[in-house]
């Protein structure tokens, strides 16, 4: 999900894609490795996933990653949940099953119906595959740079101990509000389409939540390109998950949020614009 490049022509006539950050890790399919679990108190230890930076990362910012997991529904939770869907900040409405590595998207009168593991799939419009022409194949290409991109948005903080991910404990901040934060460094390893981000993790000590989040271009910059909330919590199926993604001004949310154990039949293969899921 790249920057500074924030706006990205995806097709002539299907308008632009936001794209604002660009990390993904491990299988599309299972992004936290099996393994066993070790109490910390009350706070669970999910495993980490193979590739994470264990020697580069710090005790104390792995912690509070296991914190953050315990309070958005705990790594069973997460594990247990096979479908997601949302709203991007573009207007369109994607629904990913974790277990299958399906991944559909749609936005107006496009659809597309993408295998994040075999790098397959189909592109219609109107209901007419159109999977052949120039239009349906750019299309097609951008499936899975767009699922790394809507995907973080929504799941950032899942990921804290992603493969390629370096986690470090920054120190004691404040949220733009002025509460108190505990700041966690995130950056990458050979990973992702843009390894040489940077982000900054607001995590409230209140809460035990990630609240904002701050994206360097380079790990090396000084200050970050932007700075945004990730608050309105609201628990979705077994997940607590967050909607607002506004720097204070702008108004960006996502929309239309779902966590299910299960799909619904029919849905992901379908070729014509489906309802939101609820």
């Amino acid at each position: 999900m790249p920057f500074p490049r924030l706006f990205l022509n995806l097709l002539p006539g299907a308008g632009m894609l936001l794209l604002l950050s660009s990390h993904t890790s491990c299988s599309p399919t299972q992004n936290l490795s099996a393994g066993a679990s070790a109490k910390q108190g009350s706070v669970v230890s999910y495993p980490a996933a193979q590739g994470f930076d264990q020697a580069g990362s710090d005790a104390r910012a792995q912690a509070w990653a296991d914190t953050v997991m315990h309070s958005m529904g705990g790594y069973a939770a997460w594990q247990q949940t096979r479908l997601l869907g949302w709203d991007f900040l573009d207007g369109s409405y994607q629904l990913w099953d974790k277990q299958t590595g399906d991944f559909r998207w749609q936005k107006d009168t496009l659809v597309a119906v993408y295998n994040l593991n075999t790098k397959q799939g189909h592109t219609y419009s109107k209901g007419q595959d159109i999977s052949t022409t120039e239009k349906g194949k750019k299309l097609l290409d951008r499936m899975y740079p767009i699922w790394v991109n809507n995907s973080w948005w929504l799941l950032m903080p899942f990921k804290l101990k992603d493969s390629g991910v370096t986690l470090t404990y920054k120190g004691a901040g404040q949220l733009m509000d002025g509460t108190p934060a505990e700041v966690l460094n995130m950056t990458f390893k050979n990973v992702g389409v843009t390894p040489d981000n940077k982000y900054e993790v607001y995590v409230s000590p209140r809460t035990k939540l990630v609240e904002e989040w701050a994206y360097f271009p380079k790990a090396t910059d000084a200050q970050p390109a932007f700075r945004r909330r990730w608050t309105e919590y609201q628990q979705y199926g077994p997940l607590k998950l967050a909607a607002d993604r506004t720097d204070g001004k702008d108004g960006r949310r996502l929309a239309h949020i779902t966590a299910r154990t299960s799909v619904p039949a029919g849905v992901m293969q379908n070729p014509t614009p489906i309802a939101r899921l609820e």
